[in-house]
């Protein structure tokens, strides 16, 4: 699992353990009041976390870290260790960029949001009606084996696309072998990974534009009827060109700047690094074993190319402290400073169970959790939490009740080699009980 050939966005380790169910478990207990109370500002408010960030820098297991972590409309406190790259002489901080990969979700999950809240968008409405091609859907009648298929008996809808409940498969990812190579085949890959030649992480044909990869998609056969299972894919990449067409805008990115980035103050926030930035650009590495091998550098980055369009499912390049204000808008419900975003409603909405009725979630690693605007969803002791995590290790996570921002920014791949999705949100668990995680 270790290999090269397995490092292309390798994603079955995510949430193995149910490691947010135990910090929702323990963070329960905590009276909301003084939850609320608290602010993190500095490192000795969180030594469990800042603990953690020692062990695997001191190691040398990564180049560098950062924690976000913040209360409420608070200020974030961040913890950083080590350098943007082994061979970087620049410290790794609150504004070095970060490859989000699939933490890009919840941002294009809450644009669909912001489109339902204007009546652009429909939560049920079929993709069809901004993309015609989609109204002739088929199914394959045996995904593990080939492409053989029938009609489908559902149109796929927005909500279908929030939820990985579309059907849609997923190149280089996809648990269907037969239509994940198909898909790779047709250059339906939207992922950015390397300039080198590692066999998995690019697909030998070129990713067509916005209105091509609508088509090629909308050709491959689903590897499920939509609306049934929860299959990880690419639907939130197809959201977003969805997006584009609804709000009429000039742009998938376009769109995000004007209500998103630009409004929340979001400046080191991309989907191509401009040169001006690439400076605060990481290092991404592919971990062989235990030896960090360098696949993405900022000299020569594949994120200084800008792509054929902006990936809503894996695109984004950030910084940790731009991905907490988008964090500590939600907490607030849709607010940032006096500017509203988003109504709080739809923020609840967004962050709430959205999965279609009967859909099956067993046997996949979300199965304790539910799904909401792209990210998932938790529910009892677990009531508030959202946000997802990147292929390269970053983590966004959010709980709405507790008003808590958490984030964890590193660079390597597979995700899995490191148990960091278990380890930190147990380690910011256990800060809080033992009564830190606040202001000094």
């Amino acid at each position: 699992m270790h290999d090269l050939d397995h490092l292309a966005l390798s994603r079955r380790g995510l949430l193995r353990g149910g490691a947010w169910l135990g910090a929702g478990a323990a963070l329960s207990s905590l009276p909301f009041a003084q939850a609320l109370a608290q602010t993190a500002s500095a490192d000795a408010n969180w030594p469990t976390v800042a603990a953690m960030l020692d062990k695997y820098v001191g190691q040398r297991k990564v180049s560098g870290m950062v924690a976000a972590l913040g209360w409420g409309n608070a200020a974030p406190g961040f913890i950083s260790r080590g350098k943007e790259g082994f061979d970087d002489p620049d410290a790794i901080a609150a504004q070095s960029l970060f490859r989000a990969y699939s933490q890009t979700k919840p941002v294009t999950g809450m644009a669909a949001m912001l489109l339902i809240e204007e009546g652009k968008l429909k939560l049920d409405q079929p993709i069809a009606d901004f993309a015609p091609e989609f109204s002739r859907m088929k199914v394959a009648i045996d995904p593990d084996q080939g492409l053989e298929a029938r009609p489908t008996d559902t149109l796929i809808t927005v909500r279908h696309l929030l939820t990985h409940t579309a059907g849609l498969g997923y190149a280089g990812v996809g648990k269907n072998k037969p239509i994940a190579r198909e898909l790779e085949r047709l250059g339906l890959f939207p992922a950015i990974v390397t300039n080198l030649p590692i066999p998995g992480m690019s697909s030998p044909t070129p990713v067509p534009g916005p209105d091509e990869f609508l088509k090629r998609t909308a050709a491959v056969p689903l590897v499920a009827e939509p609306g049934k299972v929860w299959r990880y894919s690419m639907s939130l990449d197809v959201l977003g060109i969805i997006i584009q067409r609804a709000a009429g805008a000039k742009s998938f990115e376009h769109f995000l700047q004007e209500r998103f980035f630009g409004p929340l103050g979001m400046t080191s926030t991309y989907f191509h690094v401009p040169g001006d930035a690439t400076a605060r650009l990481t290092t991404n590495y592919g971990l062989m074993g235990d030896i960090p091998l360098p696949i993405d550098g900022p000299r020569n980055s594949v994120y200084l190319r800008p792509t054929p369009f902006a990936y809503g499912g894996s695109g984004m390049v950030t910084s940790p402290a731009d991905f907490d204000k988008f964090l500590a808008m939600l907490v607030n419900g849709g607010m940032h400073g006096t500017t509203r975003i988003m109504k709080e409603e739809t923020v609840r909405q967004g962050t709430s169970n959205l999965l279609p009725a009967g859909a099956d979630l067993s046997g996949t690693w979300v199965a304790p959790y539910q799904f909401g605007a792209g990210g998932l969803v938790g529910t009892g002791i677990n009531e508030g939490l959202y946000g997802w995590s990147g292929a390269a290790g970053t983590i966004g996570m959010c709980n709405t009740r507790l008003k808590l921002r958490t984030g964890l920014y590193v660079q390597y791949m597979p995700s899995e080699t490191l148990p960091l999705i278990t380890e930190f949100p147990r380690a910011v668990a256990a800060d809080i009980i033992a009564g830190k995680g606040r202001a000094s």
